[in-house]
């Protein structure tokens, strides 16, 4: 780890940022994938080094908080578990998210995890791509039922069939749900990611750090027709992945080899104590393959349980305090740290959200919000709850027409007058 660490206000495993509650470490997983003794090396750094509190973020990754003065130790302990980059540089452009069921999907066109390891390594070999933003983030969509479709990503390329051949459609600053902007061939998709990531630094000015950024000022087709002068692109205007069904990270789900599954839990608002990410480790053990998978849901995975486990599993996952049904309200709300450990929070949203649970019908997904920065979904939710004082927030509902949290429907409200307005918006037939 000989290369130096950038200036950046994000944090990643070698580069601690403070907040009101302490350091906080990044992990970056690959692919969302942790072995279970990397688990169990993750749960006592945190127990050993910081406050104990593990987080799972919306891009699969896991974050530990309440860092004090043994953050030195920390990182060594998380290095000697294999949970770091090639190079120090590397560890800010390692942002490649896949489906959490990668290669065990059983509606995948492709295995995405091959490419994303060649992706990775690119990005962490190569001294060029150390000057991306470390929020300059690609999707690998192999056409998975469980698949996040609303986080924007920088480049995204998803699985598509034409002709009976597997392509690449690929799109910017934008969603795999989006119109692609072209597609490429599997052996060209590599070549493709090289070439948008190096056409964006030859273009883009400093304070340019997104795609969103560049294609502000140059249009799309503009880019495109310098991309095809570095790799093959072909038209593709009759295509575009449709949604998928939602709550496939939760419960019981078939894989694509017969009598396997995938068992998927949430904790509560994100957040895991040692003994559950320990607890969950050792189920994998016993009755998985000794790994887990982090989710853009804040959820984790235990891949490849034989069927005939899956009970078990469930119950001892919810003895260890994890939620395993998506109609346990809790598990469809999302909420930041809020202003227990961020001078930005306006009101303590993770106890704002308990009080809120259970006064809410069954199938309410609700983002409770302690700034307008939306550090905890980076999507935009169907109910957004803004934060203006403690205990008080704004309502909005997602509207296509509108940027950021949706349209404005009442202001300053109490916990208990949300909750009331959430719940007569659930029962509108309009809203059905």
């Amino acid at each position: 780890m000989s290369t130096a660490l950038r200036p950046s206000a994000c944090p990643g495993l070698l580069r601690i940022v403070q907040a009101l509650d302490g350091g906080i470490c990044r992990i970056k997983l690959a692919g969302g994938s942790i072995s279970a003794d990397q688990a169990d090396a993750v749960a006592t750094a945190a127990e050993q080094f910081a406050s104990g509190a593990i987080e799972a973020t919306n891009r699969g990754n896991l974050q530990i908080r309440g860092i004090g003065v043994q953050s030195a130790a920390l990182i060594e302990r998380l290095l000697t578990a294999g949970l770091g980059p090639k190079n120090a540089a590397g560890d800010d452009v390692r942002n490649l998210m896949l489906s959490p069921a990668a290669g065990i999907d059983r509606q995948m066109r492709i295995d995405t995890r091959g490419l994303a390891e060649q992706i990775l390594d690119t990005l962490q070999s190569h001294s060029r791509f150390h000057e991306l933003s470390a929020k300059f983030a690609v999707q690998l969509d192999g056409g998975e039922a469980l698949a996040m479709l609303e986080h924007p990503h920088d480049l995204w390329l998803a699985a598509c069939e034409r002709d009976g051949q597997t392509l690449w459609a690929f799109g910017l600053a934008g969603c795999p749900t989006d119109r692609p902007l072209g597609a490429v061939t599997v052996q060209n998709a590599h070549a493709l990611v090289v070439a948008v990531l190096q056409l964006f630094l030859d273009m883009a000015r400093p304070e340019q750090t997104r795609m969103r950024h560049l294609l502000g000022e140059l249009p799309r087709l503009a880019f495109l027709e310098q991309l095809r002068e570095r790799v093959s692109v072909r038209a593709i205007s009759d295509w575009q992945r449709s949604p998928e069904a939602e709550a496939l990270h939760i419960g019981v789900h078939r894989q694509n080899t017969t009598g396997r599954c995938y068992v998927g839990a949430v904790p509560p608002l994100g957040r895991l104590a040692p003994s559950m990410l320990r607890g969950a480790a050792q189920l994998a053990r016993q009755f998985g393959d000794s790994s887990l998978r982090f989710t853009p849901w804040q959820s984790l995975l235990l891949p490849n349980v034989n069927a005939v486990d899956t009970d078990p599993v469930l119950e001892q996952l919810r003895a260890l305090g994890l939620l395993t049904s998506k109609a346990e309200p809790l598990a469809r709300l999302i909420a930041c740290t809020g202003s227990d450990g961020c001078g930005k929070g306006l009101a303590d949203t993770k106890q704002d959200a308990r009080q809120l649970a259970p006064l809410l019908s069954a199938g309410q997904s609700v983002h409770l919000s302690g700034c307008s920065r939306s550090c905890a979904a980076a999507h935009c939710a169907p109910a957004t709850l803004l934060a203006v004082a403690q205990g008080h927030y704004d309502l909005y509902f997602r509207d296509a027409a509108q940027p950021g949290f949706g349209t404005l429907h009442a202001c300053n409200l109490t916990i208990e007058a949300a909750a009331t307005l959430l719940d007569a918006r659930s029962r509108s037939p309009l809203d059905a």
